[in-house]
């Protein structure tokens, strides 16, 4: 799995530790939509496993199916990582 991550993002990851932890949403509307959340630190009642370590800690769900890319990105605030599959914002 490739991380391609934006110069904004690298900055606000290592200033929340270096780790991103990534998982699927489904949405209650949109016909079930998946998409994609992140945290800086592990959210309870879900197994990660570490799937990158270079230019910072990824993680992603134990048995979770891997994009090809995961693309990391800062929301326009400035605040929010955002994580999108295979370019996407939503899980094919």
């Amino acid at each position: 799995m490739k991380v391609v991550t934006s110069p904004r993002a690298l900055e606000v990851i290592a200033d929340r530790g270096g780790r991103v932890y990534v998982w699927t949403r489904k949405a209650r509307c949109c016909g079930g939509l998946t998409t994609l959340s992140t945290a800086s630190e592990q959210p309870a009642g879900i197994e990660f496993e570490r799937v990158a370590d270079d230019p910072f800690e990824v993680y992603l769900p134990v048995h979770a199916r891997r994009p090809h890319e995961l693309h990391v990105d800062v929301s326009r605030a400035g605040r929010r990582i955002e994580a999108y599959w295979n370019g996407c914002a939503w899980v094919c």
